[in-house]
């Protein structure tokens, strides 16, 4: 076994790696870029490298600087992770020219599987199922359009040499193929420096059902049953869990079987996940295997009780696998989500800022928090925007999926906007819960998913008003009257009056304090009595009337104004506290501009419209390059283009004036 290992990624997987390693006695050493400098990756690893500026071509590409480091520090072998290098088939190579050993499979396997085009011909061969479609090496407009009518719409365009989502396009219908095949080919490029596409029939309602393989050097090769992945926003997997629901072993076998079929017909070693795309019928195709570890392996770990990154050093180190196929059980039922630093209700849009406040759920037997940051952390552009996976492991899915959607409304995080009550939404909705699963779910039930959130109710406001008021208590006991913040009126009794913006609406709760330490607050929904108690953990116990109850206010200042961020029942609501003298938080709401601004700092890839153009409502404007994917700006109304104030290529900052419209 290895002494010292060199982590070549960040974040969470850089710190879930770690944590094996640190039980087996191996010494890491973690690599970082300017922006993860104060990372708790860097933190948790013995020893680290700084090998370059914040983007990750500058950084955590550089293959030479990774290999260099491993040298320096003495680490006998590189664990990838995922991304970045991970399925590298130059870098695999580099790592054994330098007489390390790369903790993956082989050179020739990820090549073989590194283009999703060659692959599909492997499986062919190999007998694997395929999904109908055109995969050869003539990528002309003409033909891959003449194909995609062959196969028949809708059709999917796929970028040959990507993954997690990037460059891959779902076509209604002829009309729309070649817009689509343009900003497939541009993404892949733009991703995979290769802009070769395949086109597949595209199913309706589809499953995503992978199967988690490993193989040693000595021949053996087994898999360890399945998740499934169909929960899915832009492509990308948002819930993942252990096993698939509703599956049957007859059809468990045959996808294990399938699966390590495909993984021996490239004479693949370590850990690797085969994917399949599934009908709701059972009949299942090969879409692609990831030639590394999984984002979503630890629900493989949880129904197994297995550490994959221990089995992926094992081999690595020359060992056997350490079960066999007839050893291995699942047990219970496991579900991952995937906490996004990103908004829901604007297309999943990133979200980027410091994370002023976070508590992410308590670790038990049944609970797993793998998490790459820590509070006071910035979630930055130049990454993906994942906050942590959360895991549970319980007796069956029901009960795991409702052991989730507790946890989900417990998460508490300020600073960036998160999916956190999507992801609760998806746990507790009957359909989903019920086993109605496929990768169109979102889509099809996004009205209840995404239902307007009710205004903030009185325990809420009142929460907000108390946690406001407690800032003015004097820090130590003063006999100075000077030093009281009590709301003293003269000729009447001392009150205070505490104004909040909740979402539209405007809101005033009177609170008058008694000689005893408590409160009188006028609410919306009438007059309570109150009294509040800080917890040593920061929280605050408060009793409204009768009634007690738990929560956490956390204050945020922000340009605009400062926020107040109550979580309590389950939920969250972001309450603006208004100053009567600050007449700018009026003007702010009041005016208006004729301009389209860079939601997220990033790159434009794009232009669309020119000045003097004229635009309709919802017109494509330019695309916008952040945070691995591709964002399109569109027209907020009929008008006509003033200003184009940036080039195809430039950076753009957070708030920058893209496009000016004439008269506003």
């Amino acid at each position: 076994m290895f002494s010292k290992i060199l982590i070549a990624n960040r974040g969470e997987i850089a710190c879930r790696v770690i944590k094996t390693a640190r039980r087996l006695g191996i010494k890491t050493v973690a690599v970082y870029s300017d922006a993860d400098r104060n990372a708790r990756h860097v933190a948790m690893a013995d020893e680290a490298v700084h090998i370059g500026p914040s983007p990750a071509r500058e950084s955590y590409l550089l293959a030479d600087k990774i290999i260099a480091a491993a040298r320096h520090t003495g680490a006998q072998a590189i664990h990838p992770g995922y991304g970045f290098l991970s399925e590298n088939a130059g870098f695999a190579e580099a790592c054994a020219k330098a007489g390390i050993v790369f903790i993956g499979p082989p050179p020739p396997a990820i090549h073989a599987m590194g283009s999703k085009s060659e692959a599909k011909k492997i499986m062919e061969k190999a007998k694997v199922p395929l999904v109908p479609g055109y995969h050869g090496d003539d990528q002309s407009p003409d033909l891959l359009a003449k194909e995609a009518g062959r196969i028949g719409f809708p059709v999917l365009i796929k970028a040959s040499a990507g993954g997690g989502g990037k460059g891959m396009r779902v076509v209604e219908e002829a009309a729309k193929f070649a817009d689509a095949l343009a900003g497939a080919k541009r993404e892949a490029k733009a991703s995979f420096a290769d802009d070769h596409v395949l086109v597949e029939k595209y199913l309706t309602r589809p499953r995503h059902i992978e199967i988690q393989v490993f193989a040693d050097s000595h021949g053996n090769c087994l898999y360890l049953f399945e998740r499934d992945c169909s929960i899915q926003r832009r492509h990308q997997k948002v819930i993942e869990e252990a096993p698939a629901p509703n599956m049957d072993p007859a059809r468990r076998k045959a996808m294990g079987e399938a699966a390590v079929a495909a993984a021996k017909a490239i004479g693949y070693q370590g850990a690797g996940t085969v994917e399949f795309i599934a009908n709701q019928d059972g009949t299942f195709y090969f879409m692609e295997m990831n030639t590394r570890l999984q984002v979503e392996h630890p629900v493989t770990e949880m129904i197994t009780g297995q550490d994959l990154v221990e089995w992926q050093l094992v081999v690595a180190a020359g060992g056997h696998l350490p079960l066999t196929q007839d050893q291995l059980r699942i047990d219970g039922h496991a579900v991952e989500v995937r906490l996004y630093a990103e908004d829901p209700n604007r297309n999943f849009l990133p979200s980027t800022g410091t994370l002023v406040h976070l508590r992410l759920p308590a670790e038990t037997l049944n609970v797993r928090v793998d998490t790459g940051v820590r509070q006071g952390d910035t979630v930055t552009p130049f990454y993906d925007p994942m906050i942590a996976k959360v895991i549970v492991h319980d007796r069956d899915r029901t009960s795991a999926m409702r052991r989730m959607a507790a946890l989900m409304g417990e998460t508490e995080v300020v600073g960036v906007t998160t999916n956190a009550a999507l992801l609760k939404a998806l746990c507790s909705h009957p359909a989903f819960v019920g086993g109605e699963v496929d990768t169109g779910f979102i889509e099809r039930h996004h009205d209840t998913l995404f239902a307007k959130p009710a205004p903030a109710n009185d325990r809420m406001l009142a929460a907000a008003t108390l946690a406001r008021l407690l800032e003015f208590e004097p820090a130590a006991q003063s006999n100075d009257p000077w030093d009281l913040k009590n709301g003293f009126r003269l000729l009447e009794a001392g009150h205070d009056e505490v104004r909040w913006k909740d979402s539209e609406r405007e809101v005033a709760v009177i609170a008058r304090r008694r000689r005893d330490g408590s409160f009188g607050l006028e609410l919306p929904g009438g007059p309570r009595d109150a009294r509040v108690e800080r917890r040593t953990d920061g929280r605050l116990v408060i009793r409204l009337d009768g009634d007690t109850f738990a929560t956490t206010v956390a204050r945020r200042p922000t340009a605009d104004g400062v926020d107040y961020a109550v979580f309590a029942d389950g939920t969250s609501r972001t309450l603006r506290l208004v100053d009567p003298l600050d007449v700018t938080q009026y003007e702010a709401v009041a005016s208006g501009e004729g301009a389209v601004r860079a939601p997220l700092p990033g790159k434009i890839i794009d232009l669309r419209v020119k000045a003097g153009d004229k635009v309709s409502k919802g017109q494509p404007l330019l695309v916008l390059e952040a945070m691995k994917m591709e964002h399109t700006l569109a027209a907020p109304a009929d008008g006509t283009v003033k200003t184009v104030r940036y080039a195809v290529g430039e950076q753009v900052a957070e708030g920058a004036e893209l496009v000016e419209f004439e008269d506003g």
